[in-house]
């Protein structure tokens, strides 16, 4: 898998699909992703790359977590329907959801810098609340559940991992199920609205 690390805003999308076709005719690569793009311009590149014969994306590598659900307004239906792979990174947002962090406390000197990128919102904490009760039901850690959680929507979790006890740890979400209630309340503890026309249509009376 050869993957277009984000966009740059300024490729046509064409250019980078006939050149991309070109190194899997090459025998350079087999398939193709792109990472971190909006749902027109990936779901515009698969129709030139399908009008065209030419090879299309198979895999989309994007930011999705209990945290961070918005794809699911657009770009994750669009993968639904197009039969694209979603690879999913910072599953745990940073460790947000691992637990690492503390409501009401201030991080180390040593996570200042990913502090600054991880959100500690109430709304968030709130979540990590709901991940640890549901962790606790089932007697395993909050990183799996919320791996777990990632999975059961159909996303291939990427997760990191800075130690080999964090990796073992990770893996063990491969043997947690959750159970219809325990996704519906973790579903309703980091629900976000979908907006425009997703709310709409979404309200619409239907016979």
């Amino acid at each position: 898998m050869y993957w277009v690390h984000a966009w740059d805003q300024l490729t046509p999308p064409e250019e980078m699909m006939r050149g991309l076709d070109d190194l899997v005719h090459a025998g350079k690569v087999l398939y193709i992703g792109i990472s971190d793009a909006p749902a027109w311009v990936v779901s515009y590149a698969n129709a030139i790359a399908e009008l065209r014969g030419w090879s299309a994306f198979a895999g989309l590598q994007i930011e999705y977590s209990l945290i961070e659900r918005t794809p699911e307004r657009d770009l994750i239906p669009m993968a639904n329907e197009l039969g694209i792979t979603v690879t999913a990174w910072s599953p745990l947002s940073g460790g947000l959801l691992s637990v690492k962090y503390v409501r009401g406390q201030k991080p180390s000197e040593g996570r200042v810098v990913q502090f600054e990128y991880v959100q500690l919102s109430e709304r968030n904490f709130d979540i990590v609340d709901a991940v640890k009760a549901v962790a606790a039901e089932l007697g395993r850690s909050p990183a799996q559940v919320a791996l777990a959680w990632v999975r059961q929507k159909g996303a291939v979790p990427l997760a990191g991992a800075r130690t080999l006890a964090q990796l073992q740890d990770n893996l063990g979400s491969l043997e947690v199920a959750l159970n219809a209630d325990q996704v519906g309340r973790l579903d309703q503890a980091s629900a976000i609205s979908l907006g425009f026309p997703h709310d709409f249509f979404a309200g619409q009376v239907r016979e």
